[in-house]
């Protein structure tokens, strides 16, 4: 199932089990990091207005907490629900279930989490053409340089992105955010808009 908004989950083991179920970039908010994680919040503002974002967070209330601070912050953009059941039990790689008992992200079906993302009224992702690849990168000094890296921030700060990303989840970022020829703007230096 192939996505085009972007889905926030709250850790990292909900990302690794929706990367088994969807492709669409995943953001996690490393739980109520997010609260006083600037640089984050301002990617996912970014996201909601250039492809849209839905929030996939837990049933329980610390799930409800994130969600409901994220909706708060994001004022533009495209901002979809996906809504989980509560489903009594544990998490496989937990000794215990949580406080309020239910399953979160990770411990739940494939079914599910595709019926909660369709539910929420997101939207298959149509093929680009001429998307930016790993060699566009390589070829612009964005990867695999001496000054690579600090190439990578300079760019991510124009666009709004958080500065730590990694030379994949850059790709990412900008395969979703910008077409083949605006990133070719950007990286020209015709370009100092920010998104």
């Amino acid at each position: 199932m192939k996505i085009s908004q972007a889905i926030i989950v709250e850790g990292t083991y909900d990302k690794i089990k929706l990367s088994g179920v969807v492709d669409a970039l995943i953001v996690t908010t490393d739980g109520f990091d997010i609260i006083n994680n600037k640089e984050k919040l301002s990617y996912i503002k970014t996201l909601a207005k250039t492809c849209g974002i839905v929030i996939l967070t837990d049933s329980d209330r610390a799930g409800f907490l994130i969600r409901n601070h994220i909706k708060g912050a994001v004022s533009e953009g495209q901002v979809l629900n996906a809504y989980i059941p509560d489903v009594k039990g544990k998490e496989h790689r937990k000794r215990k279930p949580s406080k309020e008992g239910f399953l979160g992200v990770e411990g739940l079906t494939d079914e599910i989490i595709k019926n909660a993302l369709i539910s929420a009224g997101c939207t298959e992702d149509k093929p680009k053409s001429a998307g930016i690849t790993k060699t566009d990168l390589y070829e612009d000094g964005l990867l695999g340089g001496n000054d690579s890296r600090n190439k990578r921030i300079e760019i991510s700060e124009k666009l709004g992105l958080p500065g730590r990303l990694s030379a994949n989840a850059f790709l990412d970022a900008l395969n979703r955010l910008l077409s083949y020829d605006k990133y070719k703007e950007i990286t020209r230096g015709d370009s100092d808009e920010n998104l």
